[in-house]
């Protein structure tokens, strides 16, 4: 039996590599002679440059860069070779995320991507020539102007003063000054893990879907829409482009605005580019069985979630997947037909008894559990196969 576990992360609970391991030690328990190999995923989020640079065997690098309130924070990203290039995985929540600014300390009018710019250049002084950045998680609603700025654009004001950081300041944006962009973006790919399809501005924008949970009232929201479509009248008048009504500009507060205009990104699903980079496709043609899962299976698993994107990429190798999860949400019969059209012909949840939720997410819990369902998952398919046999 060979078996690829390929699970994302409980969030909250356990790393992607964490249940991967755990899910692991189970399943040998059963089939002790089993080929058991880890393939953890992450789609852009939580765990993005984690699993990709373990996957890889590249490494990590920390560097203290600008975090989301103008202090220094320390942050990893990873780099990696893959077809004789060196490759760097970037994950803007390690220095502009929601995580790094306490609750009351929220307020998207300043917060800055700056720090994102700062990994981006170092990587490009690594030597990376292909940068994957996954943006979620993030704290800010700048359009990107701070990631520009470190990468050499300015931001100037009716007086020819640069703006100070944040989504605010952009109301006042007067000119954009190209001429000190880094000239090594050119000549580098950057493709960006975005699961989101928001445009910049209006109802389904930044500011008005994601900006509440980044501290904005219902006042800051309406002032932050209308600086981000000044800022972006500005910059496309500037670059000759139009970004602002594409699928993902409005991702991570217009991040997906700025690294589309100034960086020449290309947005595309971050689970289809994880699957991609690790190479899973010669993974799931060896299989004989996929394990993977996430921490809530529900209607979102259709929306290009891990375990339906493994689900799919396994399926066209006729390899059967089984999902595990934290717990399960309400699926209509039309969704668990979409998750069995899919290619998951089965989802396991880990709690087996009633708990609290702090219960369901004790780490050292979560583990046990996931150890016991890999068992269980396991044992189940060998009965399977032992009634297969019997005909």
């Amino acid at each position: 039996m060979r078996v690829v576990i390929a699970p994302d992360s409980f969030k909250g609970s356990l790393s992607a590599v964490e249940v991967a391991e755990a899910l692991a030690r189970g399943v040998r328990r059963a089939w002790p002679a089993a080929q058991v190999e880890l393939l953890p995923v992450a789609d852009g989020g939580e765990g993005w440059v984690e699993t990709l640079v373990r996957a890889t065997g590249g490494r990590l690098v920390t560097r203290q860069v600008t975090g989301p309130l103008g202090e220094p924070v320390e942050a990893q990203y990873g780099l990696f070779q893959q077809d004789g290039e060196e490759v760097a995985v970037i994950e803007m929540a390690a220095a502009s995320g929601l995580t790094l600014v306490p609750p009351d300390r929220r307020d998207p009018r300043v917060t800055t991507t700056r720090g994102t710019g700062e990994l981006i250049r170092d990587a490009l002084d690594q030597g990376a020539r292909r940068l994957l950045v996954g943006i979620g998680g993030s704290a800010t609603n700048d359009g990107g102007a701070g990631m520009a700025q470190a990468l050499g654009v300015r931001f100037l004001d009716e007086a020819g003063a640069e703006l100070p950081p944040g989504g605010a300041a952009l109301a006042r944006l007067a000119r954009v000054d190209l001429s000190g962009l880094d000239p090594r973006l050119a000549q580098t790919e950057v493709v960006v893990a975005c699961d989101v399809d928001n445009p910049l501005t209006g109802e389904r924008g930044a500011a008005a879907v994601y900006g509440p949970q980044k501290g904005a009232t219902p006042e800051m929201v309406q002032e932050l829409d209308a600086a981000l479509a000044h800022f972006a009248d500005v910059v496309e008048g500037v670059i000759g482009r139009s970004f602002r009504e594409l699928p993902g500009a409005g991702a991570a507060g217009g991040l997906g605005f700025g690294l589309m205009a100034f960086a020449g990104a290309r947005l595309q699903r971050g689970i289809e580019l994880a699957l991609e980079t690790l190479q899973a496709d010669r993974h799931f043609a060896w299989a004989s069985l996929v394990i993977t899962g996430e921490g809530r299976i529900d209607r979102q698993t259709l929306h290009g979630k891990v375990p339906f994107g493994v689900a799919r990429r396994a399926a066209a190798f006729g390899v059967p997947v089984v999902a595990v999860a934290g717990c399960v949400g309400s699926l209509t019969p039309e969704e668990l037909d979409a998750l069995r059209a899919a290619g998951l012909a089965a989802i396991i949840p880990v709690v087996e008894s009633p708990c609290t939720l702090d219960e369901a997410m004790n780490p050292d819990e979560t583990r046990k559990r996931l150890e016991r369902t890999g068992e269980r998952l396991a044992r189940l398919v060998g009965i399977g196969l032992a009634l297969k046999a019997q005909g």
